[in-house]
Formats: C-alpha cells, sequence, structure tokens
C-alpha cells in the first residue's frame, strides 16, 4: 500500500474513485455517516463537497492505492476552525475507509499510522474520533494504541437504518505542549 496525500486538484481528480470506494464501504455494512442504499451519483456529489475544504486547509485525505494504483482506502483529518482559538492543538481522524476486497492486508492500520505522523507533524497533539461500537473499526482503534473516552446510545443510524451507540476514541500524538 502507498498512501497518497491528495491536494485539492488530486482529490478532484480521484473523486469517481474515492465514490467507488464510500459506496463499497456504505453498502457492506460499514458505519460512515451514510444510509444504504447509497449511490455513486451520491457519493460523487459528497467527496465533490470536500474540495473546497481541502484547498482551505481545513481537511487532509489520503488515498490508499495499491500496486495498480488503485485507490483502495481513504482518511482524513479534519482540522478546527480558525476561529476556534481554544483548540489548534486537536484534530478529528474521520472517514477511514478500506474497500472490502483490499481488507484484511493492513491498509486501514497503515492510513491510520499515516494519519497519526501527519497530524503530529503539523502540531496536532490530541486526535479524536467516534465510530460505531462493536464494529471492526472500534478493535483497529484499539489495537492501534487509542484511548476508549466513552460510549453515546443511539447515537446514530448504521446503514440499514438501525440505531447504534457510538464509541469516542482519543490518541496523543506529537509533544504535548501547555
Amino acid at each position: 500500500m502507498r498512501a497518497l496525500r491528495l491536494e485539492a486538484d488530486q482529490l478532484s481528480l480521484r473523486v469517481g474513485e474515492l465514490a467507488e470506494l464510500l459506496t463499497d464501504t456504505v453498502n457492506g455494512g460499514a458505519s460512515v455517516g451514510f444510509l444504504a442504499p447509497f449511490d455513486l451519483e451520491r457519493a460523487v456529489a459528497w467527496w465533490r463537497e470536500r474540495v473546497a475544504a481541502v484547498a482551505a486547509g481545513q481537511l487532509a485525505v489520503w488515498a490508499a492505492l495499491d500496486d495498480a494504483g488503485r485507490t483502495v482506502g481513504t482518511v482524513g483529518l479534519a482540522f478546527p476552525y480558525p476561529g476556534k482559538p481554544n483548540s489548534p492543538h486537536r484534530a478529528e481522524l474521520v472517514k477511514l475507509m478500506v474497500h472490502r476486497d483490499a481488507r484484511g492486508r493492513g491498509v486501514g492500520r497503515g492510513l491510520l499510522a499515516v494519519a497519526e505522523e501527519a497530524a503530529a507533524g503539523a502540531g496536532i497533539t490530541l486526535l479524536h474520533l467516534d465510530t460505531e461500537t462493536d464494529s471492526p473499526a472500534e478493535r483497529l482503534y484499539r489495537a492501534a494504541g487509542w484511548t476508549r473516552a466513552g460510549v453515546i446510545p443511539d447515537y446514530a443510524l448504521d446503514p440499514t437504518g438501525v440505531l447504534r451507540p457510538t464509541t469516542l476514541y482519543y490518541k496523543h500524538v506529537g509533544a504535548l505542549t501547555r
């Protein structure tokens, strides 16, 4: 796996591949904020909406590429808005997705490590995320050293429309400053 940080123009060029990944993820049952069935047209529109945030530096997106150059995974870091002076040290890990064909090969773990390293390099010292409780993603985060902060019951609908609890996690990265 090779991870490529996508600038806004590169994200625009890869919207189709990322949309296919998003539809595969949602329609495969992963809870990433959408209900199934999820079609390619809506996925393309969602990714196109992210381009401006990447251009503004509010969002960083990586694509995991397989040996053939196909996008098989992605992860993002959402940075705090400049108007939020009490949180320049933290970012949210968002939309970690791995295509069903590529699971079990370390793609998710690799993307997680890339995002953590990039966050630390950008001066971020605290990452946080939320994920469906008892999901495969939750096992990944625990194995990667993330700390469980708590569970919110009935937080979000899963792709089938069933209310599920969400677990909040955090991880310190980089050097802590006070």
